[in-house]
């Protein structure tokens, strides 16, 4: 079996005696990843803590290769989105990908949308319970706008992966965001100017 590069970084964090989905664990998971530096996406899609899926589920956080239909027209687009889905759309799905904001604006998101999980057990029972009403009526999800994007299942290009909920706050801080005709740093000034 190969080994699982989530499951090394949760066993450290036990090990460090940092606690889940605390600033501790944020500040923890944000500084080990950033020194890890470059990660495979190709491997990450096969690691063994990622759970395999033939099809998206509405409040699911997924990691997947994707294509744009209109890439030539797009001013930059992220060909590895981390997703989580918030309805179904023509075609696919609306989604809010999660690495269209900096890793603070995207912690702030994500403490947000966790208020909105079906249970608070974190584990494979839990779900976001969010739409579009529910984002723009939220003071504290309005990071959201840069976020939120309509994908065509035709154009995913790969295996689609799940993250489980114990493994959110790992996969929000890989720095797996892949944007084409732009930089990371260039999308999160515009983002920043959306918000």
């Amino acid at each position: 079996m190969a080994e699982s590069l989530i499951q090394k970084l949760e066993y450290e964090a036990y090990r460090a005696g940092v606690q889940a989905r605390t600033q501790e664990a944020r500040d923890w998971f944000q500084k080990k990843l950033k020194d890890m530096g470059s990660i495979n996406r190709q491997n990450l899609l096969k690691d063994p803590a990622l759970i395999k899926k033939n099809k998206f589920g509405i409040g699911n956080m997924y990691m997947f290769f994707y294509d744009p239909k209109h890439r030539a027209t797009l001013p930059y687009y992220d060909s590895f989105p981390l997703t989580i889905i918030v309805d179904k759309a023509p075609g696919g799905f609306y989604g809010l990908n999660l690495h269209y904001l900096p890793p603070t604006l995207r912690a702030k998101l994500f403490d947000a949308l966790l208020a909105t999980t079906n249970n608070k057990k974190y584990d494979e029972t839990t779900k976001f319970k969010i739409n579009y009403q529910l984002l723009n009526s939220l003071k504290s999800a309005k990071y959201f706008k840069p976020c939120f994007k309509h994908y065509l299942t035709k154009q995913v290009d790969s295996q689609i992966v799940m993250v489980d909920s114990p493994e959110w706050e790992i996969a929000m801080y890989m720095p797996t965001e892949q944007f084409n005709k732009a930089s990371a740093r260039q999308v999160w000034k515009e983002s920043r100017s959306m918000i």
